[in-house]
């Protein structure tokens, strides 16, 4: 597949989002996860900035925000870190993390590009969509 693409391979990306009131549909992103089937990689990146989540809810459980976020990055990580999820392959785990929730954590949309390098991939749209 990779010969198709110039050496570059498909990959997959959804945001993080922190929604601390679902009714107000308010939000911040807090992360990326990135999913390469050729390169079986999956991995997410996260940054929570307390200031702004407290600006739209100085209530919100900023230390659960943070379990959740940690908890993404565990599962993407697979092992003991993952759960139930740890002997899931790379797809399964994306496609379980971006599954729709009702959650303060949610997945936005999948969007998809080509990379040579999944965890470039993932550095950028941390920098770009979420910092």
């Amino acid at each position: 597949m990779s010969g198709l693409h110039n050496g570059r391979d498909v990959f997959e990306y959804a945001l993080l989002k922190v929604v601390p009131r679902v009714e107000r549909g308010e939000m911040i992103n807090a992360g990326v996860i990135v999913y390469c089937r050729a390169r079986r990689f999956v991995e997410a990146r996260t940054h929570l900035d307390e200031a702004r989540l407290l600006a739209l809810d100085p209530s919100c459980d900023i230390d659960g925000v943070r379990v959740a976020l940690a908890a993404v990055e565990g599962i993407c990580h697979g092992g003991a870190e993952a759960g139930q999820a740890a002997g899931d392959d790379a797809g399964r785990r994306f496609r379980w993390l971006i599954a729709p929730r009702s959650t303060i954590v949610q997945p936005g949309p999948v969007h998809t590009g080509l990379t040579t390098d999944p965890a470039a991939e993932v550095k950028r749209l941390l920098e770009l969509l979420v910092r």
